[in-house]
């Protein structure tokens, strides 16, 4: 679709670099968490954060604001490592990840930290709530638009599957979903587990519009946010096909690094591993 700057693209890159090697910094320290799909994530976020949505980190209960609800709820390490980038809360506070009394805790707590939007990590509830603001703004005559990530394995949640009745019930088209299709879940594969394919034909006979996109391809990505800003009448999907763990070399589709912390000499590695592919 459209012509990215340069610049852009190198800059988006550059912040998902260093949201990737915090993630994995802060999970070592906090001894537990979920680096693989925080890892697979973080392109999308970056995209988010540093160009999509219209937001004020000085200001973060801004009524204007667009709204970004993170139903995976469990890849808080890559949110939080954005957000910090983005302004909304010093860098430094990362290394306090799951720690007693931090505002960054496993799952993210919309009461602690200013700029989240829903306390999420009760997996098939995050694009409800995202379909609740959408109704919302449309109501109060805003302009606001709301965007939701959920997961591949919430997918297998029949909430999910109501929500995407509604959305497209209600004719959303201030809403943008984003699957995160990296293909893996805690227990294993998701095709092995219960068989989600072919996810993109469900969405649309779900009545999404619906967009297939390299989620580590930042021209995809932008041009995704771009289709879904022009489509009217419908909530838009944009299925992200991710790698677990993208990055790090021991990581990248494994279900055993869904929630276990890299020890020190992993931790060396895998920061390597994202200097080489960065």
């Amino acid at each position: 679709m459209g012509q990215h700057e340069p610049e852009l693209i190198s800059e988006l890159k550059r912040r998902a670099l260093d949201t990737r090697k915090a993630v994995l910094r802060m999970i070592h320290a906090a001894g537990s968490g979920h680096p693989g799909g925080s890892l697979s994530a973080t392109d999308v976020i970056t995209a988010l954060f540093f160009h999509e949505l219209r937001l004020d980190p000085a200001n973060p209960s801004w009524s204007g604001r667009d709204r970004f609800i993170l139903s995976k709820g469990h890849a808080a390490p890559a949110l939080y490592a954005t957000m910090a980038q983005r302004g909304f809360f010093p860098v430094e506070e990362l290394m306090t990840l799951r720690k007693i009394g931090s505002r960054l805790q496993g799952h993210v707590d919309a009461k602690t930290l200013p700029g989240l939007e829903a306390s999420t990590g009760c997996l098939g509830q995050g694009l409800s709530m995202a379909i609740g603001m959408a109704l919302d703004a449309r109501l109060a005559k805003k302009d606001t638009r709301v965007y939701a990530m959920i997961g591949d394995g919430e997918c297998q949640e029949g909430q999910t599957w109501e929500a995407l009745m509604a959305g497209a019930h209600y004719k959303l088209d201030n809403l943008v979903g984003i699957l995160d299709r990296n293909g893996v879940e805690s227990d294993g594969l998701t095709e092995e587990i219960m068989a989600l394919e072919p996810i993109d034909e469900k969405m649309k006979a779900f009545g999404w519009h619906t967009i297939v996109i390299d989620a580590h391809s930042f021209p995809a990505i932008l041009d995704a946010f771009e289709e879904a800003r022009k489509t009217k009448g419908h909530p838009t999907m944009i299925v992200a096909r991710s790698i677990k763990g993208k990055g790090v070399s021991f990581m990248e589709g494994k279900a055993a690094y869904h929630g276990k912390p890299p020890s020190a000499s992993e931790l060396e590695i895998g920061l390597k591993d994202l200097e080489r592919g960065g």
